[in-house]
């Protein structure tokens, strides 16, 4: 493992969020005050409670698995396809470097800034309501593996994208409305039956219920599920970009 070229690019990445933390940091946080506004005016006086939890205390979860997923798909996506934008993809590839040591250097750097991001905006809807964290363990573990999870997704979408408009299909027309639609802001089982059904089929509902449940102890679906869920479409994201490297699908043209 050549960790000193995992490092360089590792910094690389990192050192683009210092030069963007108004967009980095700063928008999330802003994001994170005005749902809470917004969300708690509108709706937090017609729900008090949900399973016994606060309104403004339930949706953290969901705003955090928000951010966190749009940002780990935008951090990994763009860090991937601006070497490819500029011609620089070629000196990476051609470089004593394996692919290994690529995807851990833009995954690893997508993964801090993202899991960064998420522990900023729950520091921020602590100052809105009083949070106790019933499972730490598994609340940091669901954070890190989402983030993982999502910053491989997006370096997948980095090397499929052809422009900076593909970049932001997926993230903007997929994953932010299966988030809204997964449980981030209500309880799946207020849902009537049948619409209940259907929304088990978001794959986002498993990470929102899981993460939800490391907060409070409940969940809309099994624990074991949300976890084998995310573990199924972890090995999936490896599985592509094992698939890509091998073939040098949109690599290589």
């Amino acid at each position: 493992m050549n960790f000193r070229a995992v490092w360089a690019i590792y910094r690389v990445e990192m050192a683009r969020t210092l030069r963007t933390l108004l967009q980095s940091v700063i928008s999330p946080v802003i994001s994170t005050s005005l749902y809470f506004v917004v969300f708690g005016a509108a709706i937090g006086s017609r729900i008090s409670e949900i399973n016994g939890i606060s309104y403004g205390a339930f949706i953290v979860p969901g705003l955090i698995m928000l951010s966190l997923l749009t940002q780990s798909i935008s951090n990994a996506s763009f860090g991937i396809y601006f070497p490819k934008f500029i011609g620089t993809i070629f000196e990476i590839l051609s470089a004593p470097v394996s692919y290994l040591e690529v995807v851990l250097a833009y995954v690893g750097a997508a993964t801090t800034k993202s899991v960064a991001i998420g522990l900023i905006i729950l520091a921020t809807a602590a100052l809105f309501v009083d949070l106790h964290i019933e499972h730490p363990f598994w609340m940091v573990a669901f954070l890190i593996l989402t983030a993982v999870t999502f910053s491989l997704f997006g370096f997948i979408i980095g090397i499929w994208a052809a422009n900076f408009e593909q970049l932001q299909l997926v993230p903007l027309l997929i994953v932010t409305p299966l988030t809204f639609l997964g449980g981030s802001f209500y309880s799946i089982d207020m849902l009537p039956g049948a619409w209940r059904t259907i929304t088990l089929f978001n794959p986002v509902v498993y990470l929102v219920s899981g993460f939800r449940w490391a907060f409070f102890g409940h969940g809309d679906v099994s624990v074991t599920i949300s976890l084998a869920m995310t573990l199924v479409f972890l090995a999936a994201c490896i599985g592509v970009i094992a698939w890509i490297f091998r073939t040098g699908y949109r690599l290589r043209t």
